[in-house]
């Protein structure tokens, strides 16, 4: 079994096209990115995988690897199936899922997910959570909700208030934090299904596991992410960076 990070890097954002390119504190996004990725430990390999010769020369040229994919995926997971099949991955492998716009992540909170899935048999795919109370930020689409049964299991993930508070009193939600980990014959057979109802109504691809029947373990965490989706959201992550790197 080995343990491999794949980085879904597309040109053609639409909301922030050439995303991964674009420098921040100087340096390429898709370079932060690449560079946290180096500080999980235990990992057999490290690749982005990419549809433009562009980033796979920006990669190659901070020394790190990359390898091209077709330019017609729906998704990063079918794209990181495809890298898979190049890369010669065996289906008992073990994938991580790294955004190609994730520049601020906790490696150790990746090495949680692995662990997990070596050490429970039955877990196919599992992805992070943290514990919400901000309201405001709850109620914002963006910000994805998930509810879960006792064995720490996704029940449903929602772009609405989940769950409803009926009695008020203090409320609390999981946030999703969209960083994934699967088992490769599980991604395999995931990117041939076609998306579900709930998933086409939320635009949330991981219901397609749920409705599928396939179990999503999750890790409680209290760190969390930061994401690139805008330019607007580069100027935050510049300063960011530029304070603690």
């Amino acid at each position: 079994m080995r343990v491999v990070i794949l980085i879904p890097a597309r040109y053609g954002s639409s909301r922030f096209p050439g995303k991964p390119l674009a420098l921040i504190a100087g340096r390429p996004l898709i370079a932060w990115v690449y560079h946290r990725a180096q500080q999980v430990a235990g990992v057999d390999g490290l690749w982005v995988a990419t549809d433009d010769r562009r980033i796979l020369q920006c990669v190659e040229g901070f020394g790190g690897r990359a390898v091209m994919t077709r330019g017609d995926h729906l998704s990063g997971s079918d794209r990181l199936a495809e890298a898979a099949e190049l890369l010669g991955l065996q289906e008992e492998d073990i994938i991580v899922n790294l955004q190609g716009d994730q520049v601020v992540f906790p490696p150790e909170l990746v090495n949680r997910l692995i662990t997990l899935l070596k050490e429970q048999e039955g877990a196919v795919m599992a992805t992070p959570v943290r514990r919400l109370l901000d309201l405001e930020s709850a109620a914002d689409p963006n910000v994805v909700k998930v509810v879960f049964d006792q064995e720490g299991r996704a029940l449903y993930f929602s772009r609405s208030l989940l769950p409803y508070w009926r009695d008020g009193g203090r409320p609390f939600f999981f946030k999703h934090i969209g960083l994934y980990v699967y088992r490769l014959g599980f991604l395999q057979k995931f990117v041939t299904l076609p998306p579900g109802r709930w998933e086409t109504a939320e635009k949330l691809e991981q219901l397609r596991a749920l409705e599928y029947g396939f179990p999503i373990h999750l890790v409680e965490t209290e760190e969390d992410t930061l994401e690139v989706d805008t330019p607007a959201d580069a100027a935050r992550a510049e300063k960011w960076l530029q304070v603690w790197g």
